[in-house]
């Protein structure tokens, strides 16, 4: 008896002591006890989790570090938990288990945050394709599903001007089969009267257009030293392009009423180049002492480059006389109403005529200026001055009959056309 209570008398303190170690263990858990848990001993002050070190600044600007928080303490650090019923068998609870994780520490920092990363060396794409053998792929065929039949033998041989002489295009002549038709293939499906008919139009309404015109180059008055005259120039046709009858006449008198010259032109005209023509016909001179004169004439007439138009005509008289004339003219626009007319007329003789009081060689030359206003583009009025001269025998002839070798004159008149 006294060996039994010996033994529970050692046994008592050790039991309680395990009593209290229980006791702590379970000591705030909800579930594990319904008394309060008694006084915890103290235990080892936890060490704190050492800062993060921030990150280098870089050189341009520096970067504030971000501030690192300590981690949540774990409630069950230091606890022994696998004694307990139940809970030996079933893995760790999370520790973090419905608490707030905004306090948490932020993403670690870039290490690269804040450095100028232009002169590092990107490394190149990999290539898609790297360790595939693509040689095998033919090229598509760009005549796939194309009939190259006809293509047998080369190109058909086609003459160029390579093959001719001169470099020009080889012609063959048309097959027989096309002059065995008429001439107008329309005529097979309509009548060819009708058609005869249309041509003729369609040749009359493009390059046979018939036109007629009226020139007064100057129709004037003149007033000088000795006498006041008048003086005219005129000229028109009628026809095409091509062929056209031309008519010229000039003459001048004195308003007394005297009549010192006229002369009348009438040609056959023909274009041989663009802007000129060749013409060929008659002159007849008329003259107040009867007289009067006929002469083939034969010249030229058209617009030179820079627009000058010049005329000029050879004239064979049925006496034999052969004299020749020239003209030129040059419209100077100062404005688009306001235009300056410079001519020049130039006269010869191949022999002497005495009936006619003329020289050979250069007898005469005369030069105006005229000044015209174009009220319309058909008529314009103008004002100017006329200069003329005799040379050689022509002057001598002048003289014996009492004029002036030089005069000047005043003239005013009118230019027109319709």
């Amino acid at each position: 008896m006294s060996r039994a209570l010996f033994a529970a008398v050692a046994v008592l303190p050790l039991m309680l002591a395990a009593g209290s170690a229980l006791a702590q263990t379970h000591g705030g858990h909800a579930g594990h006890g319904a008394q309060a848990a008694p006084a915890r001993p103290p235990q080892a002050r936890p060490r704190p989790a050492p800062k993060p070190r921030a990150a280098a600044p870089r050189p341009q600007r520096a970067t504030p570090p971000v501030p690192a928080q300590a981690p949540a303490v774990d409630p069950h650090a230091g606890h022994v938990m696998s004694g307990h019923a139940g809970h030996g068998a079933q893995p760790a609870a999370d520790p973090h288990a419905g608490h707030a994780m905004s306090a948490a520490p932020a993403a670690a920092t870039d290490p690269h945050a804040g450095h100028d990363m232009s002169g590092m060396q990107t490394a190149p794409a990999a290539d898609p394709h790297a360790g595939h053998d693509m040689g095998q792929t033919p090229a598509a065929d760009p005549h796939a599903g194309h009939d190259m039949s006809a293509m047998a033998g080369g190109a058909p041989n086609i003459p160029t001007s390579v093959d001719a002489v001169g470099g020009r295009m080889v012609e063959t002549p048309p097959p027989a089969a096309a002059r065995a038709a008429p001439a107008h293939a329309a005529d097979l499906l309509f009548d060819p009267a009708v058609m005869a008919a249309a041509r003729k139009q369609l040749l009359a309404e493009n390059g046979d257009v018939r036109t007629t015109a009226v020139l007064i180059d100057t129709l004037e008055a003149s007033f000088g030293d000795d006498e006041e005259g008048y003086s005219w120039n005129a000229q028109g046709w009628t026809g095409g392009d091509i062929n056209r009858f031309w008519w010229k006449t000039e003459g001048e008198g004195a308003f007394d009423g005297k009549l010192h010259d006229a002369e009348v032109q009438a040609l056959y005209s023909r274009a041989v180049a663009p802007f000129w023509d060749v013409q060929a016909g008659v002159r007849q001179d008329f003259r107040p002492d009867g007289d009067d004169t006929t002469h083939l004439t034969l010249g030229v007439q058209g617009v030179a480059p820079y627009w000058f138009e010049m005329s000029a005509a050879a004239f064979l008289s049925t006496e034999g006389d052969l004299t020749a004339r020239a003209e030129a003219e040059y419209d100077q626009r100062l404005t688009q109403k306001w235009i300056l007319q410079p001519a020049v007329e130039v006269a010869l003789s191949a022999s002497d005529i005495p009936e006619l009081e003329m020289g050979s060689g250069l007898t005469s030359v005369t030069a105006g200026l005229r000044l015209r206003y174009e009220i319309r583009k058909e008529f314009a009025p103008y004002v100017g001055v006329e200069w003329s001269r005799s040379f050689g025998d022509t002057a001598d002839y002048a003289k014996a009959r009492g004029d002036d070798v030089e005069a000047t004159r005043f003239v005013v008149g009118i230019k027109a056309w319709f």
